[in-house]
């Protein structure tokens, strides 16, 4: 076969759907796979072989590049060579590219009388994505039925982790040891169990808006480079983030934020948290809502510059004193308290008194910005029960530029009475660490940065349940740098980081 004739094979959905139209009226039985097929091998092969025995006609639907819920450094080849390398057997008659996340949407389309998956997905609570049983729904609603292959089986993932650089060698050494101790499966049944925890998260509302722009060049009269408007984007950001971030792992979210009674944006934020999110708002009469409005290169999402629209000052005396009434009401209903401070007023002594008098584990982040460098530090927390910051906080919190960072971990930690903590470190990971266990360094497990706005905040969110839960800072801060892989190739606050692909990726790290 010629490169034209597998060059031919390759066809739109739509067109698809039309051949396969035409080719039912004839009488011929079509045949469905659907996959990633990132790295064709002998199982694979296998797999279409079976496939094609079930019918006349074999089609394959190839997962969309921007789908492919591996994790950074996935798929190693590209969505139009992955169409190609699996147009080239001569089993498959015809290859298409999916539109969607799924292949729910397409099997609808095409209307296979037989849809083919692997053995490993007879068992609907294997499937981490739990997509099946969707997608048995919609054979059987086109009038065709569901069939599984019993062939040999390899892993493209597995396979591609063994003998292909996809992650840094750091990862690839930390990899090898960790899938020692503890498997996917294992992994991702302990962050189901998150499920059951009730979280508290209090902080400030942050409004990030990206303003994409593009650079017109310099001005003749002044020193300055015009740019040009092109759309924008308006995200859930701060202790929002957080919280839609915690709901997608724990079922019951309380939030507690302040908002500004001036421009609100009240409705823009009830609208932006997921379902099972309740929200306490107080409101303050002096201020606006926290606005951060970026402007944003559209090409490279280079950020050029940022306009704050905040009033940091302390929070009025009469609403931190409703705040600490409210804490003090609920505060010990929840398994875990989750404090996201980012030093813009809410957080004032009395309530962080309350906070550390009422919860029964609280895990705080104090994050230092343009704003409030120097000023708001983890040391101003007389108790936490985890601590998750990065280096240069902690290091500003110790007042400390050079020292060893686990003498100012264990320092800091012993100071506030916290039996657990992580440092963030940027490219070089992040060190976790228990007065049981010690201390635990994980590398990045992606090199690829497209926005890390909102990348702590994921990394916290999923975190401090997981230490709340009482897993072992190991697996925490494995855990946690997937979240932070993923977070790290989202824009600012577009989505939250979702379990789904997380445990794709967990699947990925460990096989």
């Amino acid at each position: 076969m010629n490169a034209l004739d597998v060059t031919n094979k390759v066809k739109e959905l739509n067109e698809l759907a039309d051949i396969l139209k035409g080719l039912r009226q004839h009488g011929k039985t079509i045949v469905h796979c659907h996959g990633v097929f990132d790295l064709i091998h002998p199982g694979h092969i296998r797999h279409f072989e079976a496939a094609k025995r079930e019918g006349d006609v074999l089609v394959v639907t190839i997962t969309q590049d921007g789908f492919v819920n591996k994790g950074p450094g996935r798929p190693v080849f590209n969505q139009r060579l992955r169409a190609e390398s699996v147009a080239a057997l001569q089993w498959v008659d015809f290859v298409a590219i999916n539109r969607w996340p799924s292949a729910v949407e397409a099997i609808t389309l095409l209307k296979p009388n037989v849809y083919v998956k692997g053995g490993e997905y007879s068992a609907p609570e294997s499937d981490v994505t739990g997509m099946i049983v969707h997608e048995e729904d919609a054979v059987k609603a086109g009038g065709g039925r569901i069939h599984f292959t019993n062939e040999i089986t390899f892993s493209s993932t597995e396979l591609l982790n063994t003998h292909f650089d996809v992650y840094p060698d750091d990862a690839q050494a930390f990899l090898k040891g960790f899938r020692q101790r503890y498997s996917a499966g294992e992994v991702i049944k302990r962050l189901d169990s998150l499920r059951k925890l009730k979280v508290l998260v209090i902080g400030e509302t942050i409004i990030d808006e990206y303003h994409y722009c593009q650079a017109m060049g310099k001005s003749p009269k002044e020193l300055l480079v015009t740019t040009k408007y092109l759309r924008e984007e308006v995200f859930a950001g701060g202790v929002l983030a957080c919280a839609n971030h915690v709901a997608g792992f724990c079922e019951d979210v309380h939030l507690v934020t302040c908002l500004g009674s001036k421009n609100s944006h009240e409705e823009f934020v009830r609208t932006h948290l997921k379902p099972n999110v309740t929200a306490q708002f107080f409101h303050r009469d002096d201020s606006s809502t926290i606005v951060k409005r970026r402007y944003v290169d559209h090409a490279f999402l280079s950020k050029m510059f940022e306009v704050c629209f905040l009033d940091d000052s302390a929070i009025p005396p009469h609403i931190e004193r409703d705040v600490c009434a409210y804490l003090k009401s609920v505060a010990g209903e929840y398994d875990l308290v989750l404090v996201a401070d980012y030093g813009h007023g809410l957080m004032g002594p009395d309530t962080i008194g309350q906070l550390c008098t009422k919860a029964r584990f609280l895990a705080v982040n104090t994050q230092t910005n343009s704003a409030n460098t120097g000023y708001n530090l983890i040391t101003k927390y007389p108790r936490a029960d985890f601590i998750c910051i990065d280096e240069p906080e902690m290091r500003l919190a110790c007042h400390d530029r050079v020292n060893d960072l686990r003498e100012l971990i264990t320092g800091t930690a012993s100071k506030l009475g916290s039996r657990r903590a992580v440092v963030t470190r940027g490219h070089h990971g992040s060190m976790a660490y228990s007065t049981e266990d010690g201390f635990f360094e994980v590398p990045v497990f992606s090199s690829k940065i497209v926005d890390r706005v909102g990348a702590g905040d994921a990394y916290l969110s999923v975190a401090a349940p997981c230490v709340a839960l009482g897993m072992p800072m190991d697996l925490v801060g494995f855990i946690g740098n997937a979240v932070g892989a993923l977070a790290v190739r989202i824009v600012g606050n577009r989505t939250a980081v979702e379990p789904v692909p997380l445990y794709k990726f967990i699947t990925a790290l460990l096989k």
